[in-house]
């Protein structure tokens, strides 16, 4: 039996690595030297060609990436690797919750040691060659630092807790499990800005003036109260400008990083948040959580259909069961499932994405909102004509051309 799990493992990981090719393939290939009339005025023909060239550099970048990461886990698979330092975490303690902090811990580690380099070359090579990088090496070290510290305490923090639940319950442990996570999920949406966003940006008031008055006064004109709105340092690590919204209740929050601020005008930065503050006001923050909260629980009930089979473990190479193998084991199984799912989701999310744009729209900022999303594709060399197979399977907003479509009412 745990043969047969071996082969299945096998190949879903290289059908999703060839499908992934074939997507990346598809889109590279379909980048259209004639754009639409709504797409002419972005690029002149040399930003074009860089944001051409920025396409199939990344797309290079991909390819190799991945393929290191197949032949990664093949290696890890067909030789015993994850049974091999199963074993040694084992050598640590017998005690099972530790055993297996200590295994996870091990596997994260070596994992995010052998891919620095590429997160290296992506930052300093690709990104600074097109202009967008503004990490330091300094930057770039803490938050490598930062990210093991939270990842130590956060991750492993949640992943004891729930294989305590597991030896402490056995079958009743994806319930507990469920509501934990559940409950911290809704507690990070709510606090992850105060929390977390401090160890790596520094947020700050937006200052009274032109720009709080504009933004207050569409808060009053659509029915938001608009108390919390800050401004982060993005310019810290990139150029490229982004803006959201976050919280819930009392401790709902704006979010504008400064290369927003500076490259759109007032008009096209309270078009932006008049579409985020679209998906609070038609309940697109609320309904994505709560489907969220019942997706984990699905996929923990799954698991506890399955965690207990020693075939799991077996299926990496060990001689009994061990619950870190299985939880392993399972990820790669339920892979597909979660592919699938995911598809699903981003049909969902590309379709609030139309409504947040209309909501914009109804306020009057129609054009506005136009004029910024052509302004960020261009501080972003975004692909403008993506492969329609590309979109579907990757992209959880619509693509800018459709977007534009839609807002002016040919789509």
């Amino acid at each position: 039996m745990y043969q047969t799990i071996f082969i299945i493992i096998v190949a879903i990981l290289i059908a999703e690595y060839l499908v992934s090719r074939v997507l990346d393939y598809l889109n590279s290939q379909e980048r259209a030297t004639d754009l639409p009339e709504e797409l002419s005025d972005i690029y002149d023909m040399d930003k074009y060609k860089k944001s051409q060239e920025y396409g199939k550099v990344n797309s290079r970048f991909a390819l190799i990436s991945g393929s290191f990461q197949l032949i990664l886990v093949m290696l890890m698979l067909f030789m015993g690797g994850f049974a091999y330092f199963d074993k040694i975490a084992e050598g640590y303690t017998s005690h099972p919750v530790w055993s297996a902090l200590i295994f996870f811990g091990i596997l994260f580690f070596l994992s995010d040691i052998i891919n620095t380099p590429f997160s290296v070359y992506s930052t300093f090579v690709i990104e600074e060659k097109f202009g967008f990088n503004k990490t330091t090496v300094k930057t770039f070290i803490l938050d490598k630092l930062k990210g093991w510290l939270l990842t130590i305490i956060i991750g492993g923090g949640i992943l004891g807790f729930i294989i305590w639940l597991y030896f402490q319950t056995t079958d009743m442990f994806w319930i507990y499990a469920w509501i934990a996570l559940s409950g911290f999920s809704i507690f990070m949406s709510m606090f992850y800005s105060n929390l977390i966003v401090p160890l790596f940006n520094k947020q700050t008031p937006l200052e009274d003036g032109e720009l709080r008055d504009a933004i207050a006064k569409f808060g009053e004109k659509a029915g938001f109260k608009i108390d919390n709105i800050y401004v982060i340092n993005g310019s810290k690590r990139s150029s490229k400008a982004n803006a959201y919204f976050t919280g819930l209740g009392k401790k709902k929050r704006i979010v504008l990083y400064d290369t927003l601020i500076n490259d759109l005008s007032i008009n096209e930065i309270v078009a932006v948040l008049a579409h985020e503050i679209g998906h609070y006001k038609l309940k697109h923050t609320l309904v994505s959580m709560i489907l969220s909260i019942i997706q984990t629980g699905v996929i923990f009930y799954i698991l506890s259909l399955f965690i207990g089979n020693e075939n799991l473990s077996m299926a990496l190479g060990a001689d009994n069961y061990r619950f870190e193998l299985s939880l392993i084991a399972f990820g790669m199984l339920f892979s597909p499932i979660s592919t699938i799912i995911g598809l699903f989701m981003n049909v969902f999310s590309r379709k609030n994405e139309y409504q947040a744009d209309n909501f914009a729209k109804s306020f009057g900022f129609g054009d506005s909102l136009i004029s910024s999303l052509k302004k960020l594709s261009i501080s972003s060399l975004t692909n403008l004509t993506p492969h329609p197979a590309y979109v579907f399977a990757y992209y959880s907003h619509p693509t800018l051309y459709q977007r534009i479509l839609a807002i002016k009412g040919k789509g």
